[in-house]
């Protein structure tokens, strides 16, 4: 009985291997980073947004990354929601040093909206730029990042597009952890510059463009009014409407910082990373029986024949999941760029595969009701 279960592992996890192999190869053909752009880009206008709940400790950097971008910057709206720290008064010393800063203070949180996808609609109100540029203050932009995404947008012929960043001020404990977080993305949807189809399309809000008046004829943010992963719920929303929308690895042009610690990051992170707001029901429990065969399972069970050898199990199994830890391996070079800091917790991560399928499986089988401080009933 035992050897037939091995077996039927082995064949789950070889089909498991080529679905692998045909979502990460396209990567080989994807578009490079985005380079900044330090001269500037005429003939548009950007209007930045960035929503905030008691972010002073983080708006400061976001805000003077912003400060020292160029043109197609036309304005920068922050849209606070009733922060009880010093975020507000962070944000009001910075713009008198810049009057391209403006302060906005968005309506009471309507039933059946994530607060944060309600700053951006009040936001969007209120921006007259040709581009709207979505930003966390998390999010630290390098000079002439702003040009840059719109003149990738440009180059690239896309109405809607946002950009990969690089993770910087990880503990050790979150550049173990983090990675294996972000492989289980990888493996379900392919690398940033790669072109999915809508329903594999990934996103980042961190850094979300779009065209100002793409968003004001389709209801702006309101379709992705109720997700968690209000980012690529949005993007994928457009794309099946037809507009030109990608994801672009933009490691060279910006960093963020999301959490202090890795228990917040397991906790906050967590919560939205299995995208289960984007996709039907057998497609989450789909994708986690699949990451289960191509990253939970490889490292204990190569750890369990190493210490307790092959027995009667059979040879392709061994074969299988070493082919799978050394695609892993490789991927680890793929992605440090994404990271400012690496050292051996990065390098290690793979060893973190295990509990980041684990914590999929957790955020599955429980649908999240805060967020950010905020509690949220679940949708009717």
């Amino acid at each position: 009985m035992a050897q037939h279960v091995l077996v039927a592992l082995a064949v789950a996890q070889i089909l498991a291997a080529v679905a692998l192999l045909r979502r990460l190869l396209p990567g080989f053909r994807r578009v490079p980073p985005v380079e900044p752009r330090p001269e500037g880009l005429t003939g548009t206008t950007v209007t930045v947004l960035v929503p905030t709940l008691n972010e002073a400790d983080r708006v400061g950097p976001c805000l003077r990354g912003l400060e020292r971008q160029g043109p197609p910057l036309a304005e920068i709206i922050i849209v606070d929601s009733g922060s009880s720290d010093a975020t507000v008064e962070t944000v009001e010393a910075a713009a008198r040093g810049d009057g391209r800063i403006r302060l906005l203070t968005d309506p009471p949180l309507p039933q059946g909206w994530i607060g944060k996808v309600w700053a951006l609609q009040h936001g969007l109100a209120a921006a007259h730029g040709e581009w709207i540029l979505g930003m966390d203050a998390d999010t630290e932009a390098q000079d002439g990042m702003v040009a840059a995404v719109v003149g990738a947008a440009l180059d690239h012929g896309l109405d809607l597009v946002s950009f990969a960043p690089r993770f910087d001020g990880q503990t050790p404990a979150e550049r173990w952890l983090q990675p294996a977080l972000l492989v289980t993305l990888v493996y379900r949807f392919g690398a940033a510059g790669a072109s999915p189809v809508p329903d594999r399309l990934l996103a980042n809000g961190q850094c979300f463009l779009v065209r100002r008046e793409t968003l004001r004829s389709h209801g702006g943010y309101e379709p992705a009014r109720r997700s968690f992963a209000d980012d690529v719920t949005l993007a994928r929303h457009y794309a099946r409407l037809g507009v030109p929308t990608g994801f672009l690895d933009g490691s060279r042009l910006f960093r963020v910082r999301a959490y202090r610690s890795a228990r917040e990051m397991w906790r906050e992170w967590g919560r939205s990373v299995d995208l289960a707001d984007t996709v039907s029901p057998g497609r989450r429990w789909g994708d986690l029986a699949y990451l289960i065969l191509v990253q939970g399972v490889p490292v204990p069970l190569l750890a369990a024949i190493a210490v307790f050898g092959l027995g009667s199990a059979p040879f392709v199994l061994l074969w299988v999941n070493s082919f799978l830890l050394g695609v892993r391996l490789l991927l680890l070079k793929e992605l440090a760029r994404s990271y400012e800091v690496r050292g051996p917790p990065y390098w290690l991560s793979w060893l973190a595969d295990p509990l980041a399928v684990f914590r999929i499986l957790l955020s599955l089988l429980r649908r999240p009701s805060e967020w950010r401080g905020r509690v949220y009933r679940s949708p009717d």
